[in-house]
């Protein structure tokens, strides 16, 4: 995400239906017309009377927050977080068959044996995304000898500051299953993993 301001809202590198009948069309919809592109409009309004962070990129915003004029602090981990995590987010959904793809590789064994199998991580990270009190995000992520490790973030928290990879995450905000799933997160949690990108988390987990 090396993109600066003033930021745009990318396109989804699917169609709004490709998720059916596991992500809802208006969901998506929604998901990334309005909700991302609030973040990102709050996003350049913050950044706006502040010309020199323009040329900064997300990442460096994001991580170097604590250095930025107080007045900047909170918007930018704010809706600097909700750009990052909702690009991530939909960067590692795939419309693949409708049953996701398969960890392969490194990522296979690395999860195999610290969650003693795949179906081992499935209930773990399903338990870790239920119990995400309020909004946020429950990711499997990698420190950089590649051990796994299923974390949850608040709100638009992000891990760039906490030395951890992300390999895939899933939004928990209810914004992202309200419609279709009304306030059961479970049965929503069991669905993604029907279109979760496992290709792609294999692979940023063999670049780490």
């Amino acid at each position: 995400m090396s993109q600066h301001y003033p930021f745009e809202l990318p396109p989804l590198p699917y169609a709004y239906d490709a998720l059916e009948p596991y992500i809802d069309t208006l969901t998506m919809q929604l998901h990334h017309d309005r909700h991302l592109r609030a973040y990102i409009d709050n996003l350049n309004a913050a950044l706006k009377n502040y010309p020199e962070y323009h040329g900064w990129s997300l990442e460096r915003l994001l991580t170097q927050a604590n250095w930025l004029p107080e007045p900047l602090r909170i918007p930018v981990k704010n809706n600097g977080g909700g750009v990052y995590n909702h690009e991530f987010f939909f960067d590692h959904l795939t419309p693949k068959d409708g049953n996701g793809t398969r960890v392969t590789g490194g990522l296979l064994d690395a999860v195999g044996r610290a969650f003693d199998g795949f179906e081992g991580f499935a209930a773990a990270f399903s338990k870790a995304a239920a119990g995400v009190f309020g909004s946020g995000y429950a990711w499997l992520s990698c420190n950089a000898d590649g051990d796994p490790h299923i974390v949850t973030t608040a709100n638009q928290d992000t891990l760039l500051t906490r030395g951890l990879i992300p390999l895939a995450c899933i939004d928990v905000w209810e914004h992202a299953y309200y419609l279709k799933h009304y306030n059961v997160r479970a049965d929503y949690i069991q669905d993604w993993f029907h279109v979760a990108d496992w290709e792609t988390a294999t692979r940023c987990y063999e670049e780490r």
